[in-house]
């Protein structure tokens, strides 16, 4: 697939409409048996959530991993209450019917552990990783992450937005991590295929994001149908463009009660106009070792004072509980 052929496409998802300052969040969940401790078929969660208000915001990942897709909402308090509170509900539901969750990073598995979603995305996405290495594998069936949802400003103050969570990345992973070294949920994603996760700084070649995206979706193989789109989607990027959001990937699963740092700090990042640019400043002599800066902070060597003072200070505590 061309660059030409994809550019049209990938504009779509650089189209940010309106200056909001909306928060989301999603929420990956590990659920285990009570009893075994292994992960449970997503078919029993469906039943035990069942008729719930809160259901329709739940889904799955490959490894029965539970997804809450909370809607935005208007502040970043709002958005850490509305977790916490469908978070509570579910665990409760869950654990009347012998399921737990757990909000950590990477869960220990087995070679042996099943791939609940089967279609033939998956299929196709577990065999082309399988061609790479044993991390893709690991990736969809053993880790779990908080994301951060937040809105993209049309002009240039989006551009800035773009720019400052690809240049801080590292640092806010590093500040924010919840397991490091080789087992760590960071270092399984910089080893599952570099062609289509972009931890490093291509993102930010020229001065066309839109020309640079497209280039790195025409550099990953492609292995599902749907054309561009289907092509796009099994891209997995830091951050992730949205259209009128963009989607922060990189942050550990941390539990409901300790996201406010991390989601605050970031809302404050992206929203406040000299906050963003007092950083992009500072980050600026950075953009070409940013492949250098994403290893360190997989390695747990990474600069974590700075991934603070990028949050507004926050200690270390709040943001990697």
């Amino acid at each position: 697939m061309n660059r030409r052929h994809l550019h049209r496409h990938v504009a779509r998802l650089f189209a940010p409409a309106a200056v909001t300052t909306r928060v989301g969040i999603e929420q990956e969940l590990f659920a285990m048996d009570l009893v075994s401790g292994g992960s449970v078929d997503p078919d029993r969660v469906r039943s035990a959530v069942a008729g719930r208000s809160y259901a329709r915001w739940i889904g799955f990942e490959p490894g029965g991993q539970v997804e809450l897709s909370l809607p935005a909402v208007d502040d970043s308090a709002a958005a850490v209450a509305g977790l916490a509170r469908v978070t509570a509900a579910l665990a409760a539901d869950l654990l009347a019917r012998g399921i737990v969750l757990d909000a950590r990073p990477v869960r220990a598995t087995a070679p042996a552990t099943p791939r609940y979603l089967r279609s033939p995305r998956y299929d196709a996405m577990e065999a082309h990783f399988d061609t790479v290495g044993p991390a893709g594998r690991r990736m969809m069936r053993a880790t779990a992450s908080t994301q951060v949802c937040l809105d993209w400003w049309p002009g240039a103050a989006g551009l800035e937005q773009w720019r400052v969570l690809l240049l801080a990345g590292p640092f806010l992973a590093a500040a924010t991590a919840r397991g490091i070294g080789p087992d760590g949920r960071l270092a399984t994603w910089l080893a599952v295929d570099p062609s289509r996760t972009a931890f490093d700084d291509r993102l930010l070649h020229g001065e066309d994001p839109v020309a640079a995206y497209a280039g790195f979706a025409a550099g990953a193989g492609r292995f599902v149908g749907g054309g561009a789109a289907g092509h796009l989607s099994t891209l997995f990027p830091p951050v992730r463009p949205r259209g009128r959001y963009l989607e922060i990937r990189f942050p550990d699963a941390r539990p409901s009660t300790c996201v406010a740092a991390l989601v605050d700090g970031l809302a404050g990042l992206l929203y406040d106009d000299a906050r963003r640019r007092r950083a992009l400043a500072d980050l600026a002599p950075e953009e070409h070792r940013l492949a250098d800066h994403w290893a360190a902070a997989a390695a747990g060597t990474g600069d974590v004072d700075r991934g603070r003072a990028l949050l507004g200070g926050a200690r270390t505590e709040e943001v990697a509980a």
